[in-house]
């Protein structure tokens, strides 16, 4: 088993997202209590304090430049995995 200092990290990042996409994905990730903010014009800044937040906010960049049956693909594999 990994130890919690092993999984704890600091990490502020710009992540590239549309002008069009970007407040759903602020408030997506407000709502998994993701720290991020977003000025006019301004790039969106996520604070990654976990590997686990690194983890949701990978999950909702994809969810978002994924099509749909690729979703659902994934989705199915891992099911079949179980």
């Amino acid at each position: 088993m990994l130890e919690p200092s092993i999984l704890q990290v600091k990490l502020q990042q710009n992540v590239d997202v549309e002008l069009a996409a970007r407040w759903e994905v602020y408030r997506r990730l407000q709502q998994l209590d993701i720290p991020c903010w977003c000025g006019v014009n301004q790039p969106l800044t996520v604070e990654i304090n976990h590997v686990r937040a690194a983890i949701q906010v990978w999950s909702v960049m994809r969810s978002l430049n994924e099509g749909r049956q690729s979703l659902i693909s994934s989705l199915e594999r891992c099911w079949e995995l179980q």
